[in-house]
C-alpha cells in the first residue's frame, strides 16, 4: 500500500494505472503517426507540439477508467468485465475530449486521429488486462502476516479474506496466541511453543504484524518484542488500522474509543475549512452550469406527471446537530407519508412515481441541493444528511453515530460510493463505518476521488431506490 493525504492506495491499483499511462501514451502518439502516414514527422517539433495534448488526453482517459471503477480492487478480472466498463470510459473520454477541444480550441485533435488513438487505446489496454490478469501472480504484491491472536477479532480476519476479492486477500502466514484467549481460528494456522516475535517474523519471513487480540486490558502484551520488529523495519499495525487501510472503513466490532482519540485525521483546520469551501463552490457551480437543462427538463415532467409542488423540502440533520431544510425533486406521490411517521425507502416503493424512478436511478432528484451548498448548509462531499427522527433512533442504537456530524453533509459521499443504499438500522451501521472513514480522513485527494467515482454509480444506477 502507498499512502497519500491518509488515503491508501494498493500497489496493484498503482501498477495497472502505470501500465495504462505507458500504454496511452503508445496509443497518442502511435495514432498521430498513422494518422500523418509520414514517417518523416518524427522529430523534435513533433513531439514538443504534441506533448500538452498527450497529457489532456492521457489524463482524460484514466479519470475515466477510474470513474468506471476500472482500478477499485472489487472488479472481477474477466474479460466481460473489462469490456463493460472499458467500453463506457471510452465513450466518457470521448466525450470530455470534445468538450475540452471546444473550450480550448488551440488543444484541438481532428476527430479521425482523435478516433484513432480511442480505438488503439481500447484494444492495447483490453489486451494487457487480459494478459495480466492471466498471468500475474498476484501473492507478490501481498505481504506475509504474522496475527497476535486467536480469537474472534483474529477470525475476522479470515472471514473478510474469503470475502473478499483476490488481489485484498493477506497472505497470512500464521496466529500467535495470546494466552487465555479461546480459539477461533483454525488450528493448523495456530503456532505453537514458545518464540520470539523476532524469531517467528525471521522464520516465516513475515513483513508485518497485525495485532488482533480479543481483549487487551491486562495479561500479557508483548510491547517490547513489538518494538524490536519495528525497528528492524517489520510494520506493526492494530486490526482497526488494518481495516481502515485495506477496505477503507472503520470496522464498529474492532474500534476502541483510544483508537480514535489518539490516531491522526480529523482536520478541521482554518487552512482545510478554507480550500473544503472553495472545492465546494467551485463543483456546485460547473455542476449546475452543466446539469441546469436536465433541472428543467425533471421539472417539466414532474408537473406534467403528479402537478406541484415540484420540490420536497424536508429536514435534515447537519453539521454539529444543527437542522437544516434539504431540497429535492419530488420523486414520492404527495401526501407520501400520511401517518406522518418516516419510513426507510425500499426497492420498488409503491410511493415513487414514474419520473422519480428514473430520477432516483440517476441521482437527479439530489440536484437541487447545490442549493444548500451554495448556502453552506451542506458541503459538495460529506456524510448524507439524514432526518431527525432516524438520527435520534440510530444514536441510541449505533456507538460514534453522531462523529459523521462533526462535519458538514454532503451531496455525495464516501459511503454512497463504496455502499448500497440504506434502507434498515444494520445498513446504517455498514454505512457509517464508511462515514466515519470520510470523517477521519477527509481531504482535497479523498474528495476528488468521491467526485470520480460518483459518476459511475450515476451513469450505472448503482445503490439506487
Amino acid at each position: 500500500m502507498y499512502k497519500i493525504s491518509n488515503i491508501y492506495i494498493p500497489k496493484f491499483s498503482v501498477l495497472i494505472i502505470s501500465i495504462d499511462l505507458l500504454l496511452l501514451l503508445t496509443a497518442f502518439f502511435g495514432g498521430i503517426i498513422l494518422r500523418q502516414a509520414e514517417w518523416d514527422a518524427l522529430n523534435f517539433d513533433f513531439y514538443n507540439a504534441s506533448r500538452s495534448e498527450a497529457l489532456i488526453y492521457v489524463s482524460v482517459m484514466i479519470i475515466s477508467m477510474a470513474a468506471m471503477g476500472m482500478y477499485l480492487l472489487e472488479t472481477q478480472r474477466s474479460i466481460n468485465t473489462i469490456l463493460f466498463r472499458l467500453m463506457p470510459s471510452t465513450v466518457l473520454c470521448f466525450g470530455l475530449m470534445t468538450l475540452i477541444f471546444y473550450i480550448f480550441p488551440e488543444t484541438y485533435l481532428s476527430r479521425g486521429t482523435l478516433l484513432l488513438v480511442m480505438v488503439l487505446s481500447f484494444f492495447e489496454i483490453l489486451l494487457a488486462r487480459a494478459i495480466l490478469y492471466r498471468w500475474l501472480n498476484i501473492s507478490i504484491l501481498r505481504p506475509r502476516t504474522l496475527v497476535l491472536g486467536i480469537g474472534k477479532n483474529a477470525n475476522d480476519l479470515i472471514t473478510h479474506n474469503g470475502e473478499s476479492s483476490e488481489y485484498r486477500q493477506q497472505k497470512i502466514v500464521g496466529f500467535v496466541p495470546f494466552p487465555g484467549e479461546e480459539r477461533r481460528v483454525p488450528a493448523s494456522l495456530v503456532i505453537t511453543g514458545k518464540h520470539s516475535l523476532a524469531s517467528l517474523v525471521e522464520q516465516y519471513k513475515a513483513e508485518e504484524i497485525i495485532i488482533a487480540p480479543q481483549e487487551r486490558r491486562g495479561g500479557y502484551f508483548p510491547i517490547q518484542e513489538l518494538l524490536e520488529c519495528k525497528m528492524h523495519g517489520i510494520r506493526v499495525m492494530d486490526i482497526a488500522t488494518y481495516f481502515e487501510r485495506e477496505y477503507g472503513h472503520i470496522r464498529m466490532d474492532s474500534l476502541y474509543p483510544s483508537w480514535l482519540v489518539l490516531g491522526g485525521g480529523f482536520d478541521q483546520s482554518l487552512l482545510r475549512s478554507t480550500i473544503k469551501r472553495i472545492f465546494d463552490l467551485i463543483s456546485s457551480l460547473t455542476l449546475l452550469a452543466v446539469t441546469l437543462p436536465i433541472m428543467l427538463i425533471t421539472a417539466l415532467l414532474i408537473l406534467l406527471e403528479d402537478g406541484f409542488p415540484i420540490f420536497y423540502r424536508q429536514e435534515r440533520v447537519g453539521k454539529n446537530g444543527e437542522t437544516f431544510m434539504v431540497l429535492k425533486f419530488r420523486s414520492m406521490r404527495k401526501n407520501a407519508e400520511k401517518n406522518k411517521k418516516p419510513q426507510w425507502a425500499t426497492t420498488d416503493d409503491p410511493r415513487i412515481t414514474k419520473t422519480g424512478n428514473v430520477i432516483r436511478k440517476l441521482r437527479i432528484d439530489e440536484l437541487p441541493q447545490i442549493v444548500n451548498v451554495l448556502k453552506n448548509e451542506m458541503s459538495f462531499v460529506g456524510p448524507r444528511p439524514e432526518r431527525p427522527y432516524f438520527v435520534d433512533m440510530l444514536s441510541a442504537q449505533v456507538p460514534y453515530y453522531n462523529v459523521r456530524h462533526s462535519v458538514k453533509p454532503g451531496i455525495t459521499g464516501w459511503a454512497q460510493v463504496r455502499y448500497p443504499y440504506g434502507s434498515s438500522v444494520e445498513d446504517a451501521i455498514e454505512k457509517l463505518q464508511y462515514d466515519l472513514y470520510y470523517v477521519k480522513n477527509h481531504s482535497l485527494f479523498l474528495d476528488v476521488v468521491i467526485l470520480i467515482l460518483t459518476v459511475e454509480v450515476v451513469l450505472l444506477g448503482k445503490g439506487s431506490r
